[in-house]
């Protein structure tokens, strides 16, 4: 497939026209958003969002996120909850999806056959034009192969999917750099399916107490989220996270990468600002200043994919105490980690 890219922002709106025209004709487009770039079809047209699955080898029973750019949801929920009404007034347009009883238009195929749809409201202004011009709904999950650390840049996108789309838009890097939070609002408790930018107390100072999915922080539990259970984000090289005291994470990871050297095997660590100098490693990635959730969310997957340019055999990576924002980045290092996870 011959893609076409384009290296654009919301005012060339000729540009995003022709992209919208693709999404028309049952094509794939990948955009930015603010959390990351999404590979988008026709929400309404079953045919196009299959190609979605194609393009990322994305397993069937994985749903997809339906993006508006209209508050006016109507056409594609039998109703919305209260709860979620509430949410949508407080969070939207922003990194919130929140799952509401989906309408017939909805193709199963977006939804898993799951009787609910996942709906978001982007903050990007250039992928709600792209909404607007396409006037449909467009469905899109992250624009990477799946399993694959999501793209945060127009190069990541290419990297992944060039050959595999329509076209490939955008060029500004993601603001948030962590797929939306995802709540379920089908009954009359908001649970959180997946962590994100949003928190939970961020919730919480809307609508009340807001319970999280035990299978999000166990794999004891079934996630409710059928997507939920497959691997993601994950690097080339076997990563393990360490977590725990901070001197005692140093410890782990300067007495793990020095074994390692002596076996002949080359090391990467992705740790902070603050421990830099504390660890020698044969590659050295930082994140940014533990004192800023913010920077190290929206570094994460770019940082995991220095890594893939690299000859490392293991990626060392240091853990967080998993509140705030740092509870989604945490959600994000153990699923890439294949919840490789040691707490000291």
């Amino acid at each position: 497939m011959d893609t076409k890219v384009y290296r654009i922002n919301e005012r060339d709106e000729e540009k995003i026209k022709e992209a919208a025209e693709v999404i028309k004709q049952g094509g794939l487009v990948v955009f930015p958003t603010e959390t990351v770039y999404g590979l988008g079809a026709n929400a309404l047209d079953e045919v196009a969002c299959k190609k979605i699955f194609q393009a990322k080898g994305r397993p069937q029973d994985n749903p997809l996120i339906v993006h508006v750019a209209s508050f006016d949801i109507s056409k594609y929920v039998k109703y919305i909850p209260d709860k979620a009404k509430i949410l949508m007034e407080n969070f939207w347009p922003g990194p919130l999806t929140i799952i509401m009883p989906k309408s017939s238009l909805i193709p199963d195929v977006v939804t898993a056959g799951l009787d609910s749809v996942a709906i978001r409201m982007p903050e990007n202004k250039l992928a709600r034009k792209l909404i607007e011009f396409s006037g449909v709904p467009i469905a899109a999950p992250s624009a990477n192969i799946s399993g694959r650390p999501s793209p945060t840049s127009i190069e990541h996108c290419i990297e992944d999917l060039y050959g595999r789309v329509d076209m490939i838009i955008g060029g500004e890097r993601c603001r948030v750099g962590l797929e939306s939070t995802v709540v379920d609002a089908t009954d009359e408790d908001i649970i959180i399916l997946r962590p994100g930018f949003i928190t939970k107390e961020d919730l919480e100072e809307v609508v009340g107490k807001v319970f999280v999915d035990p299978a999000i922080k166990s794999e004891d539990f079934k996630p409710k989220s059928p997507g939920m259970k497959y691997r993601h984000y994950a690097p080339k090289a076997p990563l393990k996270v360490i977590k725990g005291d901070t001197q005692k994470v140093v410890e782990y990871i300067k007495e793990n990468v020095y074994n390692m050297k002596r076996q002949g095997k080359t090391v990467g660590v992705l740790i902070v600002d603050e421990i830099m100098d504390k660890i020698d490693a044969d590659i050295k990635v930082s994140l940014g200043s533990i004192k800023d959730p913010g920077t190290i969310a929206a570094n994460l997957f770019d940082k995991l994919r220095e890594f893939d340019k690299t000859n490392v055999d293991l990626i060392l990576s240091i853990g967080f105490k998993e509140d705030g924002l740092f509870s989604a980045i945490m959600n994000r290092l153990k699923k890439a980690s294949g919840n490789n996870l040691i707490e000291i």
